[in-house]
Formats: C-alpha cells, structure tokens, sequence
C-alpha cells in the first residue's frame, strides 16, 4: 500500500476520527524528491496550509524562523504522533511514519488533527 507522491501542490483532507466533528480541507504542498524534503520549510516566515514530506520519519527543525507542528503518519495516512516543535530542534524518528506533516504551529489542533485522525491526500494535476 506504498504512496508516491512527486513534488507539487493538493489538498489535505482531515478526518479527526470524531462523530461530531467533519473533515477538514487546507491547501497542501508536497516534497517528494530528496531536494524538496531537505528545503522543507526552511527560510519560510509561514506556511500557508501544509507541507507533506515523503517518505519520512522524523524531522529537525534547525535553520527555521517559526516553531512547527508537525503529525507522523502511518502507511495508511493514520495520525500516531503530533509535536510542537521550536526552532533548532531535532525530532526523533518515529518507526511506524512512513510520512510526516508539517504546519504553523498551532494550526493541527484547529483542525482537529491529533492521535488516530486520518487523512487523504488530493493531488492537483
């Protein structure tokens, strides 16, 4: 059940995982080359949305202006951690991440991203 994905820009949908609550659309950017996932946010004073990294399991955040959320997801797009990270950290990896969302920090919880949500990925062409 591999995803590949090549660099560009989609939708997140997010599905927090509650009844009472519905999913969620932000304007996602994709870094699917090596070149791409190693940029990342770097030299970013915001992030409009989202930016998918992948494949990835773990994420620094040195060289950044603003402090990040960032979600490890599984192979099936399952949330199984979500961190605040500050400038000039390093995450440790996550084994089961197979990819890893990053956003303004403080963006995740308002749309209602945490533990077990999951999400889809639309790929504009």
């Amino acid at each position: 059940m591999g995803r590949r994905w090549r660099d560009g820009r989609g939708t997140l949908v997010v599905r927090p995982g509650r009844e009472d609550s519905g999913s969620v659309s932000v304007p996602l950017e994709i870094a699917a080359s090596y070149r791409a996932r190693t940029k990342g946010l770097l030299g970013r004073d915001a992030v409009v949305g989202a930016l998918l990294l992948s494949p990835a399991n773990s994420v620094h955040t040195f060289r950044m202006r603003i402090p990040i959320d960032v979600a490890y997801l599984d192979r099936h797009l399952r949330v199984i951690a979500v961190r605040t990270m500050k400038p000039g950290r390093l995450g440790l990896p996550r084994l089961r991440a197979r990819h890893v969302l990053e956003a303004e920090a403080g963006a995740m919880e308002g749309w209602g991203l945490g533990v077990g949500a999951e999400v889809e990925v639309g790929v504009r062409v």
